[in-house]
């Protein structure tokens, strides 16, 4: 078994209009979500032996909060291919990983991490961490995915139904500040 834990960057700044998607940081909520993803993810034993990550800023960013929460961690390889990747891309990205690797941490961007994730475990019409990750899979969410393989170069051309979905956490979960902005 493999198991990857899927982590979107958090909630990105959009008041400077003249930066470029790839250059856009994190906003004020953004930065206490991943450092709250990271608090739940080190509280709760989630162990991960390797860090690939798409190398846009608020991934980064994400990432240097979210591991500054957790405590020590690996250090991230971060890869452009994850860059706005999609489910395929990823899987395929996913492939690529050393078998002594028996976690991973994958950090990126909507919607190419729901599609990984709803591809990956088979929709029953019953499982409801499934369901909630169709309904939306907001920023600084975490999905916990354990994959019924040996070895990660198996998901390159086949990755459709081989994952349990173990987890699935949303950051106002923990904090309902920062869910939704109510009006």
């Amino acid at each position: 078994m493999k198991t990857v834990i899927v982590l979107r960057h958090a909630k990105s700044d959009w008041s400077d209009t003249a930066l470029r998607d790839f250059d856009r940081g994190l906003n004020d909520r953004g930065y206490r979500a991943a450092a709250v993803m990271g608090r739940w993810a080190a509280v709760n034993k989630v162990g991960f032996d390797a860090i690939v990550a798409s190398p846009a800023v608020r991934v980064v960013e994400t990432l240097k909060r979210f591991c500054e929460a957790y405590g020590d961690s690996a250090e991230p390889t971060f890869d452009l291919r994850l860059y706005l990747a999609t489910g395929t891309t990823i899987a395929e990205t996913l492939a690529g990983t050393d078998d002594a690797v028996s976690s991973l941490l994958i950090a990126g961007h909507s919607p190419g991490l729901e599609e990984l994730i709803l591809t990956a475990v088979k929709d029953e019409g019953r499982t409801t961490l499934r369901d909630s990750v169709e309904v939306k899979f907001p920023t600084a969410a975490m999905a916990i995915l354990d994959f019924d393989v040996d070895h990660w170069a198996s998901l390159a051309h086949d990755f459709k139904d081989k994952a349990r979905l173990r987890a699935f956490i949303r950051p106002r979960d923990l904090d309902p500040s920062l869910g939704p902005d109510q009006h």
